[in-house]
């Protein structure tokens, strides 16, 4: 029987990277290095294998409108693209996500609009309305730097747009 004021610690090896994460990282770098190859699709279909889907090409080919998309440098960015933000939504990958790829300015200056939360009734509340306008400007890609730190080294340049 322990006492009220013993403490017992566990210590959890908490994952920092999902393995999910780094395959798709990868295949996003052999996209650009190398192209749409076997290899690069490898990695995509082992994270969809995974959640029980079928391949990139056999998805593709099968149920899309642009069938032959996983073909192209491009079509297989969009690809890989929409596979990150599937697989890793709600990890907080998103917003690193969409600066990398330069995407921020588009994505983040739609409005957000969700149904109408004070509505009374089930008619009501399923209205779709505008909830905010995000802004998201060119120079929020980059932090600024701080004043200080430009004060000490005269050779730093602000960020721009700051």
């Amino acid at each position: 029987m322990s006492s009220a004021t013993e403490v017992t610690i566990q210590s959890y090896p908490w994952p920092i990277i999902r393995l999910s994460d780094l395959y798709l990282l990868y295949a996003e770098a052999l996209n650009e290095s190398t192209g749409p190859d076997a290899e690069a699709m490898k990695w995509i279909d082992l994270v969809r294998a995974r959640a029980g889907l079928k391949s990139v090409a056999e998805s593709w080919t099968q149920f899309s409108s642009n069938p032959t998309a996983y073909t192209t440098k491009p079509g297989m960015r969009k690809i890989i693209h929409q596979e990150r933000l599937i697989e890793m939504a709600f990890e907080g990958a998103r917003f690193w996500d969409l600066r990398r790829w330069k995407e921020a300015e588009t994505v983040m200056n739609e409005p957000v609009r969700g149904w109408n939360y004070t509505g009374k009734t089930a008619d009501e509340y399923y209205q779709p309305r505008l909830l905010y306008n995000q802004t998201f400007r060119k120079r929020d890609y980059l932090w600024p730097i701080m004043e200080n730190d430009l004060i000490v080294n005269n050779q730093l340049v602000q960020s721009p747009g700051w």
